[in-house]
């Protein structure tokens, strides 16, 4: 069994001179320790500026049970993540199996109990506003302040996260070769793809899953190796909380035996039996996750943008999704051009004539047959990959509909195999030159090439993450015609136009953001959110026709969307305001129709017939 170099700053001679005589203090865990907490700091701190963007609404901004702080928490943890947004507008949760990560939500509520709780009586108006552009209601410009702190804890998480897999690489992957285990852990900590992780508060739950499978790893050996039970009980609540993160902790059923074959000398048998321990918890889990978020098929089977191969045929659905497994390993080796969406229609579907389909089998079917080698010759690379290619598995869609077709955050725990596999063939490669001298300054170089460039296009991209407007108008020309990009950054631009100094400026925006929801709903035209905000852009300009078709569209698709009545009253408000009555009357009617007792609209009409009109 490989026994782990000490923590406390003490390294033999031997592993010096094996890793190209690099200073002794190098060797130590507190120093890189802090090599690696330094250039986390320095690649994300500038997050912290940052408001809110993408998922943090459904999430954080408009989840009424974070606002309620800990007395939210029974409710985080016994609903689904996406409970409390969905009430807003269905009722229900679109996505496919629905989503029990709550152990990130209880952070954000935790959070939110320190901020202070949300008044009930200003928990509308909060869940309404709250993060977006330029608003002015005062609870949410408080919420804004917040958010900041929130940006600054995710940071802090990370770091803690990139430390625990540090730790996991010197005393378990890669133990006799620190420097080895250093390489990788700074490779997966400078990687730009990590910008969605990080600078979205939404996916700590990706951080908080990476963080506690390393304890789970860490702790497990630990018990293996000096025996004390309470290791074991780490272990488990590890695992369990790694669970409670996000569901990729599944894979460690087939990592941690491997890890115990590879690493420990057991053997097929033995690195099974040692893991029933771990199978248990697994069970468990899975046990109240049933019976908290039942695994059933919502809605999204018939939503273009929860199931975005609604429209492929089945060997279209099947290309594209192999063919969406290279784009991954390309971002990895290559992390450029990033996007926050790669949602309908920003991939085209793809067959089996497609020449990249065949080059991605053609590419993962060596790293399978790759992997089986290396386990025969119980070679680091065989769990590299492992690591890499099962929680792959779990996001590619071929087993299991996650409602996208790929996105960055969903090759973060992919990403550590990468880095462990580049770190290996990078340091094997160096160890081919003849002096230890040009061994030392050729990896010494190479880590410099990949180092520099990373931590400057992360910190580039954290700026595009500041807000909603900011990342959408970037991403729009990475992904020009995906739906969701092209109809958010309208929405940010309408929403915008409210806090614009001229009236020619709030004109612009609106238009701007027409232009971009139309182009939005000629790609699909079933986009409910591209009507609606394009709606809301031409009530804003005061032209209630167009508003009244858009509504219109939306009913068709969507009869019982709750924001209708409220916008054929707003409706109604408009043509009023230019006295058209017919109008008037006919949009609230169609409020009333679809909220029957609404005294707004009932006292709008009355005013109407008696010739008055609401306003006049």
């Amino acid at each position: 069994m490989n026994v782990p170099p000490e923590l406390d700053g003490v390294t033999t001679d031997a592993a010096v001179q094996q890793d190209g005589a690099f200073p002794a203090w190098l060797y130590r865990f507190k120093v890189q320790a802090l090599i690696i907490a330094v250039l986390s700091l320095v690649c994300y701190l500038n997050t912290t500026m940052n408001e809110a963007a993408l998922d943090d609404s459904m999430v954080i901004t408009q989840n009424e049970y974070v606002f309620r702080g800990v007395a939210g928490i029974p409710d985080i943890l016994t609903k689904d993540a996406y409970d409390s947004y969905a009430k807003q507008f269905n009722g229900s949760n679109t996505l496919n199996g629905g989503r029990y990560r709550p152990l990130s939500i209880v952070t954000f509520a935790l959070e939110q109990q320190v901020f202070g709780t949300v008044p009930q009586s200003k928990m509308d108006s909060f869940m309404n506003h709250a993060g977006q552009v330029g608003t002015k209601d005062p609870w949410s410009m408080r919420f804004a302040e917040e958010m900041h702190v929130r940006h600054l804890f995710n940071v802090l998480w990370y770091t803690l996260a990139v430390l625990a897999l540090l730790y996991f690489l010197r005393t378990i992957v890669f133990p006799g070769n620190t420097i080895l285990a250093l390489l990788a852990a700074v490779f997966f900590t400078v990687h730009p793809i990590h910008t969605e992780v990080v600078a979205n508060v939404k996916s700590r739950d990706e951080i908080l899953s990476l963080l506690f499978i390393c304890l789970t790893f860490i702790f497990s050996f630990r018990f293996r190796r000096e025996k004390k039970k309470w290791m074991m009980g780490a272990a488990m609540a590890s695992y369990f909380l790694a669970f409670l993160s996000k569901e990729y902790a599944i894979t460690l059923v087939v990592l941690l035996p491997l890890s115990f074959i590879l690493f420990d000398g057991a053997t097929l048998r033995r690195g099974i039996m040692a893991s029933l321990p771990y199978y248990g918890v697994a069970v468990f889990y899975i046990f109240i996750r049933v019976g908290v978020v039942p695994v059933k098929t919502g809605d999204a089977s018939t939503e273009l943008l929860n199931n975005p191969y609604l429209l492929a045929s089945g060997t279209e659905k099947l290309g594209t999704e192999i063919a969406v497994a290279l784009q991954y390993l390309r971002l990895l080796v290559l992390p450029y051009p990033l996007s926050a969406d790669y949602s309908y229609n920003a991939i085209p579907y793809k067959d089996f004539s497609d020449p990249v389909v065949w080059l991605s089998v053609v590419v993962y079917g060596t790293l399978v047959f790759g992997s089986l080698y290396f386990y025969k010759r119980r070679d680091v690379l065989c769990f590299a990959i492992a690591v890499y290619l099962l929680p792959l598995l779990l996001v590619s869609n071929l087993f299991f509909d996650i409602g996208a077709t790929m996105g960055e955050r969903l090759v973060f725990h992919s990403s550590v195999g990468f880095a462990i596999g580049l770190a290996y063939l990078l340091y094997r490669g160096v160890e081919r030159l003849k002096s230890v001298g040009a061994r030392k300054y050729a990896l010494m170089a190479a880590t410099g090439i990949i180092i520099v460039p990373c931590c400057a296009a992360t910190i580039a991209r954290n700026e595009d993450w500041k807000n909603e407007f900011t990342l959408y108008s970037h991403d729009v020309h990475v992904v020009p015609n995906s739906v969701p990009v092209n109809g958010n950054l309208a929405a940010a631009l309408v929403e915008k136009a409210d806090f614009e100094n001229s009236e020619q400026a709030k004109r612009d925006d609106l238009y701007e953001g027409i232009i971009l929801e139309n182009k939005a709903i000629s790609l699909y035209t079933g986009y409910v959110a591209g009507y609606l905000n394009r709606s809301l852009a031409y009530l804003k300009l005061g032209q209630p026709d167009s508003v009244m078709s858009n509504l219109n569209m939306i009913r068709s698709i969507f009869p019982q969307h709750p924001i209708l009545p409220e916008m054929y009253y707003q409706a109604g408000m408009s043509y009023n305001r230019t006295r058209n009555y017919g109008g008037a009357m006919k949009a609230w009617k169609t409020a009333l129709e679809l909220n029957p007792g609404d005294a707004r609209v009932i006292g709008a009409l009355r005013s109407l017939g008696n010739g008055v009109g609401p306003g006049r």
